[in-house]
C-alpha cells in the first residue's frame, strides 16, 4: 500500500547524495507531490568521496562532483532551498525552522544532514584547511596554488581522509607530512593486524609519516605555519589539512523530542516517527548480517545510497522488507586501494587468506565467534566481489576457507 500521495510534500532537509538520491528515487517511483531540499550549503547536490580522490589528484574539476544538475533539478520537480540551516524541528507539523526566518512544513521530512568536518581547538583554526565540503576544496586549491613546488604541507590525521589528501598532494610535487596521534593510522578503524600490514604503504610512496603525535597548537608563522608539539618541538610547514573524523549535524534536532543517540535512531523503516524519517550518516538503525542485528550507524557512501532507495521504496509502494545491504568502502591512498566489505569490528579476529608473492595484493577476512563478519583487500576488487556471498548467511572462517570464492 502507498503511504504517499499526491497530496503530499516530503520535506528532505541535508542536500548532499542522500537527499538528492531521496528525491530520484521518489519520483523514478511514481511519487507526483512536492519535494522540496533544503541545504546549508550554496551549491547543489554534488557527490563527496570524489573530493579527497579524484578533484585533490587534479583528475577532475569540481563541476564534475555535481549530482543534480539544473536539467535534472527540473526533470525530477525539486524545489531546492540553499544557503539555509535547518535550526529546528517541530515534529507534529512536521515543519521545519530554518535560520532565516522561515519554516517549511511537509506531510513528511526526510532528515539526511550528514556529518560535519570535527575542527581541533588550534589558534590558526580559522586558517587551516579541511576537505569536506566543496568550498574546502577550493579555498584549498587556491592556498595551494601560492606555495613553490616542494614545500612541506602538514597533515594532521592518518585516516582514510589524511591518507587520500597526502597522496594527492605528493601526487601535485608537494612534500606532505602526515602527524597521526595514534600508534599506527587507522588503527581504531581496522584493528591491530591489518593497520600494520598497511603501515609500509606511506613509505613505499615517498610520503613522511609520523606516528604518535602530540600536538599542542598550530599557529600562523612568517613563512606560513608552525605546528607546535608538546615536547616543544615544531614543525615549519606552509599549508595545514586537518582530517580527523567527523560530527553528526543533530545539534538543531535537541527539541524536537526525536530519541537522538549517536545519530537519529530509526525503524526498520528508517523511521523516527510515522512521518519523520532519517537516512544516511546521520541515522542509526538496526543492521542485520550474518552474525545478527544490531545498531549501528555507518559513514558509508553505499549505505547512505541504499537508504535512499529503501525509504522511497516504503513510502511510494509500502515495501515491507529492507534490502539486505552489505556496507561497502573503499579508499585509493599512496598509490593502493583498500576495500572493505561488512562492518567489522576494530577488535575482531582477523586472518589473511590470500596474499601475492610481493605482498602488494592479498584478502583478509575479519570474524566474530568464528563467524566471519568483514573482508577487506588491498589491490584485490574482482576477490573481493567473489567473496562477497561469504557475509550473506552465517559463515565460519573455516567454511569460508574451504570454499575459497576468492580464488574463483
Amino acid at each position: 500500500m502507498k503511504i504517499l500521495t499526491k497530496s503530499d510534500h516530503v520535506v528532505v532537509v541535508g542536500a548532499g547524495l542522500g537527499g538528492w538520491r531521496l528525491a530520484e528515487a521518489l519520483r523514478r517511483n511514481g511519487f507526483e507531490g512536492a519535494i522540496t531540499l533544503i541545504g546549508d550549503e550554496a551549491h547543489a547536490p554534488y557527490d563527496r568521496p570524489p573530493l579527497s580522490k579524484q578533484v585533490m589528484v587534479g583528475k577532475w574539476d569540481l563541476d564534475k562532483t555535481k549530482l543534480a544538475t539544473p536539467a535534472l533539478v527540473k526533470k525530477n520537480d525539486v524545489t531546492l532551498r540553499l544557503a539555509v540551516s535547518a535550526i529546528g524541528l517541530d515534529a507534529a507539523g512536521p515543519a521545519v525552522q530554518l535560520d532565516d526566518g522561515t519554516s517549511v512544513e511537509g506531510s513528511h521530512v526526510v532528515i539526511a544532514t550528514g556529518t560535519r568536518a570535527r575542527h581541533l581547538p588550534f589558534s590558526a583554526d580559522d586558517q587551516l584547511h579541511y576537505v569536506r565540503r566543496i568550498d574546502d576544496v577550493a579555498r584549498l586549491n587556491a592556498a595551494l596554488a601560492t606555495l613553490t613546488p616542494g614545500s612541506a604541507v602538514g597533515v594532521i590525521g592518518g585516516g582514510f581522509i589524511g591518507a587520500e589528501t597526502a597522496t594527492a598532494l605528493r601526487t601535485r610535487g608537494f612534500r606532505p607530512v602526515v602527524l597521526e596521534v595514534a600508534r599506527r593510522p587507522l588503527l581504531g578503524v581496522l584493528g591491530e593486524s591489518v593497520s600494520t600490514w598497511l603501515l609500509g604503504l606511506a613509505r613505499a610512496a615517498d610520503v613522511e609519516l609520523r606516528v604518535e603525535q602530540k600536538i599542542s597548537d598550530v599557529v600562523q608563522s612568517s613563512d606560513g605555519f608552525a605546528v607546535l608539539f608538546e615536547d616543544a618541538s615544531t614543525l615549519d610547514v606552509g599549508a595545514v589539512i586537518v582530517g580527523v573524523g567527523v560530527i553528526t549535524n543533530v545539534e538543531w534536532l535537541a527539541s524536537s523530542g526525536l530519541v537522538v543517540d549517536n545519530g537519529v535512531v530509526v525503524d526498520e523503516h528508517l523511521l523516527a516517527t510515522e512521518r519523520i524519517a532519517a537516512i544516511g550518516d546521520v541515522a542509526r538503525f538496526a543492521w542485520t548480517s550474518a552474525t545478527g542485528t544490531e545498531l549501528v550507524r555507518i559513514e558509508h557512501w553505499e549505505v547512505t545510497n541504499g537508504h535512499a532507495s529503501q525509504l522511497a521504496g516504503y513510502w511510494t509502494g509500502g515495501e515491507e522488507t529492507a534490502p539486505i545491504v552489505t556496507p561497502y568502502f573503499w579508499s585509493d591512498q599512496y598509490g593502493q586501494k583498500i576495500q572493505l566489505l561488512g562492518h567489522p569490528r576494530a577488535d575482531d579476529d582477523v586472518v589473511r587468506v590470500s596474499t601475492s608473492d610481493d605482498e602488494k595484493k592479498w584478502l583478509a577476512l575479519y570474524s566474530r565467534a568464528g563467524v566471519v563478519t568483514g573482508i577487506v583487500t588491498l589491490n584485490n576488487p574482482r576477490a573481493l566481489m567473489l567473496s562477497k556471498g561469504l557475509l550473506e548467511a552465517p559463515t565460519s572462517i573455516d567454511q569460508a576457507v574451504s570454499k575459497s570464492p576468492w580464488s574463483s
